[in-house]
C-alpha cells in the first residue's frame, strides 16, 4: 500500500521504518525541517519499561495538591481557557483508583517491554548507535514512605517477569558509584537491570536515514492543515504542498493529533503535559551517573548520554506553550546538584521544553479509527522513546493484516467509547 505517516518524531519514524520493512510505500510528512525536532528532541533519555506507570494513581490527587505548593514540586498546573484541559483532568482523576492503576500499568508495561525487545532486535539488525547504554536504571528514594509505596509496582513487575532489585543505600552506591558521596541522603532504591538509555533525537535521525535507504520519502517543511474524508474513509491530506493522497494514513502528531482529528468528529483524549530538560557537558566522569538515576522526590531522571548528562522531568499542564520559566530550570538544577554535584557544568547547560502527548490513563492510543484507512499512534506521554519501536511494529502489523505479537485490543480508542 501507499501510506502517509503524519509526524516525524520518534513514533512517526519508527512507524514508517516498520511499515517500509513490511513492504509498503511510505511517505512521512512534517512541518519541521528534520526529524525529532519537537517532543523527541531532548527528552530524559530513558528506555525504561519497568518504570512505565500512569500518572493517575491512588493518592495522586492528594499528592498533587502538595506538589503544587512545593517550590520544586514535580507538578505544575497553569489554568487556561481551554475546556479540554479540564475535561482531561476530570478523566485523569477517574483513573486515580487502585483497580484502574493496576490495569493501566499492566498494559503500559506490556507494550513497553515489547518495545524494548524490538529496540534490541533493531540494534542487532542495523548496528544503529545513539549514545546507547544497557546498564539499567535506578530509582532512588529519600524517605521510607516513598519506598513502601512501590509495593503495587513490584507486583506488576513480578506479573510480567521483569527483573528488579531492591537496594540498600550502600547497594545504590555500588550500582551508581557517584551516589557514594550522597549516600546519606537516600534510604534505598529500586533497580531495573534490563532497562536502557540513549539519545532519542540521535536515534530518530539515524533511523530516518535507514528508512530512506529502504525507500521511505520525507516531506519536511510541510504544514499539515487537515484531513479530507468521505463518509467512511480518508481521501487525502491538505498540506502546504497541496493535497497528498495515499491508500492508508497514520496520525503520529503527538499532542497535536486531537487538532487534526476533531474536525472529523473524533475526540482523541490526548492533552500536552509539558516537560523540561537540561543538557550538561560532563566535567567529572567519576561524579556522573553511569546510566539513569530517577529521583523519586522531584520525579526527575538524570541520565548519562555519551559525554553529556541529561536531566529531565516536571509535569506541567499549561496548554501548548513551550516557554522556559527560570523556576522550572531551578527544579532540575536542584535535583542534579543534590545527587551529582560535580558531574556536569550547570553554568553552560542548555534548557529545553517539550509537549508530551498524554492520555488520562497513561496508555497510548495505537490502532484504527472509525475511518477504515486511518490509524492513530499517539498518546505515549513521557514514554514515547520507551514505547516507540513496539508501537511502530504493532501498528505496522495491524495495517499489514498481521496479528501483532502482543495483545493490542486495549490500546485502541475503543476503551474511551
Amino acid at each position: 500500500m501507499r501510506i502517509l505517516v503524519l509526524g516525524s518524531g520518534v513514533i512517526g519514524v519508527t512507524t514508517a521504518y516498520y511499515l517500509s520493512k513490511a513492504g509498503h510505500e511510505v511517505t512521512v510528512v512534517d512541518r519541521q525541517p528534520s526529524p525529532a525536532q519537537e517532543t523527541s528532541f531532548a527528552n530524559a533519555g530513558e528506555v525504561s519499561p519497568g518504570y512505565s506507570s500512569p500518572w493517575a494513581g491512588p493518592g495522586v490527587p492528594v499528592k498533587a495538591l502538595k506538589w503544587m505548593f512545593m517550590k520544586h514540586g514535580p507538578l505544575v498546573v497553569r489554568p487556561t481557557l481551554d475546556i479540554r484541559q479540564y475535561l482531561w483532568l476530570a478523566q485523569m482523576l477517574r483513573n486515580c483508583t487502585a483497580a484502574r492503576y493496576a490495569v493501566n500499568k499492566a498494559r503500559m508495561v506490556r507494550i513497553a517491554e515489547y518495545s524494548r525487545d524490538k529496540l534490541v532486535e533493531l540494534r542487532a539488525e542495523t548496528g544503529i548507535q545513539y549514545d546507547e547504554r544497557t546498564l539499567g536504571t535506578l530509582q532512588v528514594f529519600r524517605t521510607h514512605q516513598q519506598m513502601d509505596a512501590i509495593a503495587g509496582d513490584i507486583e506488576v513487575l513480578k506479573q510480567y517477569n521483569v527483573p528488579f532489585e531492591r537496594l540498600s543505600p550502600t547497594e545504590c552506591a555500588q550500582a551508581e558509584p557517584a551516589l557514594g558521596k550522597v549516600q546519606h541522603k537516600i534510604v534505598g532504591g529500586l533497580r531495573l537491570p534490563h532497562d536502557e538509555t540513549g539519545d532519542c533525537h540521535m536515534f530518530t535521525e539515524r533511523l530516518a536515514k535507514l528508512a530512506e535507504g529502504l525507500g521511505v520519502k520525507f516531506l519536511f517543511n510541510t504544514r499539515i492543515d487537515g484531513l479530507v474524508t468521505d463518509a467512511t474513509r480518508v481521501t487525502g491530506v491538505a498540506t502546504s504542498a497541496g493535497v497528498l493522497t495515499a491508500d492508508t494514513y497514520v496520525v503520529a502528531m503527538g499532542s497535536f493529533s486531537p487538532h487534526l482529528m476533531a474536525p472529523l468528529g473524533v475526540t482523541v483524549p490526548v492533552y500536552p503535559v509539558k516537560g523540561y530538560s537540561l543538557t550538561l557537558a560532563m566535567t567529572d566522569e567519576a561524579g556522573a551517573p553511569v546510566s539513569t538515576v530517577m529521583d523519586e522526590t522531584y520525579k526527575i531522571a538524570i541520565t548519562r548520554l555519551g559525554n553529556r548528562i541529561r536531566v529531565g522531568g516536571t509535569a506541567e499542564l499549561s496548554g501548548f506553550t513551550t516557554d522556559l520559566p527560570q523556576g522550572r530550570r531551578e527544579t532540575l538544577e536542584t535535583s542534579v546538584r543534590d545527587l551529582f554535584p560535580t558531574g556536569g557544568d550547570l553554568a553552560t547547560a542548555t534548557f529545553w521544553s517539550g509537549l508530551r502527548p498524554m492520555t488520562p490513563d497513561g496508555t497510548p492510543i495505537i490502532g484504527p479509527t472509525r475511518f477504515g484507512n486511518l490509524y492513530l499512534n499517539t498518546g505515549h506521554g513521557t514514554l514515547g522513546w520507551t514505547m516507540s519501536c513496539g508501537s511502530g511494529r504493532v501498528l505496522a502489523d495491524m495495517i499489514s493484516g498481521q496479528k501483532p505479537e502482543i495483545e493490542t485490543s486495549d490500546l485502541s480508542m475503543i476503551r474511551y467509547a
